[in-house]
């Protein structure tokens, strides 16, 4: 063990790290998950042996059987989470330690091992203690985390696997909106769901995601952004989008509704948002939301404004929905005013720029 808990941690230098000049470019305005850090994190799980060899080790390929059994059956989950620079030069992470029960959350339900938080913790702050020069300083850029583990051991049998790797990554992430949040193009989705009552739709793992790739194909044919999945059972009630949770705020009686959980991913950001809504005087609501009441509360002016949130755009708002039943705007097809300060809040809390009263960022460097 080593003084952060990590299981035989071992450090391999990187024989040619990305020299400074060069490193600057590559995060002045990185193209999101397309750029990554000189080095990454890595861990493996045997069955008899529990966690082992952890390593900081040069970011490169991985070798992995054919018969790997996250090719076959696809037992895997990730997280995402962001690395930010602080104006004293600093880094810290926001609800880092939410990331670390989610990602057990998901394992648990994926049939995976559980890895213990303060492991999760300490896997990032080990990457960062050598890559900590990749987070950028730019408004509301980021170094994006992304913790994932997979079944790894070589075998074709439909069981839970009896090896598995941890890995953590990172790539310098730019704003999300160069010029501020744009209002969303939504289209919806009435032939296709993301997850149905007892699947995985609360579990972070990549199938909920490759489930989502055609509708959100289709809304891209429709000049949309992203898709909005409807329940699974009747194809009424709004559940999420294809990467982000939905509120829907009505500003005259001070209620902010969203979809409940069991089918939809426990957002981090959706999370904070109960929280700081609340403290501001609203009353948050996790109930059935239909598309029929979005369209005529749209329509006939009783919601205000609506929005979507999630780790990489933060909150984005909602202008129009489309369908193939018709489109509707909300606000206007604007932003809303509840909408941005609620957007503001959250990004100066991560970056440091306000005191932290909640107890959600942690400094690590």
């Amino acid at each position: 063990m080593t003084s952060d808990g990590l299981p035989d941690l071992r450090h391999e230098p990187h024989p040619n790290p990305t020299p400074a000049a060069e490193r600057a470019a590559l995060i002045a305005d990185p193209v999101f998950g397309t750029v990554f850090t000189d080095h990454m994190f890595q861990m493996t799980w045997t069955e008899g042996r529990g966690w082992h060899s952890a390593t900081v080790k040069p970011y490169g390929p991985l070798t992995l059987s054919p018969a790997a059994a996250v090719l076959h059956y696809a037992q895997e989950i990730f997280e995402g989470l962001k690395a930010y620079r602080y104006p004293d030069g600093g880094i810290g992470l926001f609800r880092a330690e939410a990331n670390a029960r989610r990602l057990n959350l998901s394992a648990q339900r994926m049939a995976m091992p559980n890895l213990p938080e303060e492991w999760f913790l300490a896997s990032i702050r080990e990457l960062l203690a050598v890559d900590g020069d990749w987070v950028p300083s730019q408004e509301e850029a980021s170094l994006y985390l992304r913790p994932y583990m997979f079944a790894s051991e070589a075998f074709l049998g439909v069981r839970p696997a009896k090896e598995f790797t941890y890995l953590v990554i990172a790539s310098p992430a730019a704003a999300y909106f160069k010029n501020g949040p744009k209002p969303l193009n939504l289209w919806v989705s009435e032939e296709f769901n993301r997850a149905g009552p007892g699947g995985t739709g609360a579990a972070k793992c990549g199938g909920n995601y490759a489930a989502s790739l055609l509708p959100q194909a289709e809304a891209i044919e429709h000049g949309c952004d992203q898709v909005v999945f409807l329940d699974a059972v009747k194809y009424e009630n709004v559940d999420e989008l294809g990467g982000m949770n939905l509120f829907f705020a009505y500003e005259n009686d001070r209620v902010l509704y969203t979809p409940k959980l069991g089918t939809i991913l426990p957002g981090i950001t959706r999370d904070a948002i109960f929280t700081l809504a609340t403290e501001a005087g609203w009353e948050v609501r996790e109930t059935d939301y239909s598309l029929a009441r979005w369209r005529e509360d749209a329509e006939n002016g009783a919601l205000s404004e609506a929005f979507a949130c999630g780790t990489a755009a933060v909150i984005t708002p909602v202008g129009t929905v489309k369908g193939r039943s018709g489109e509707f705007k909300v606000n206007g097809g604007e932003a809303g005013k509840f909408t941005m300060q609620l957007r503001q809040t959250i990004l100066d809390l991560q970056h440091g720029r306000v005191e932290d009263t909640h107890g959600w960022t942690t400094k690590v460097a």
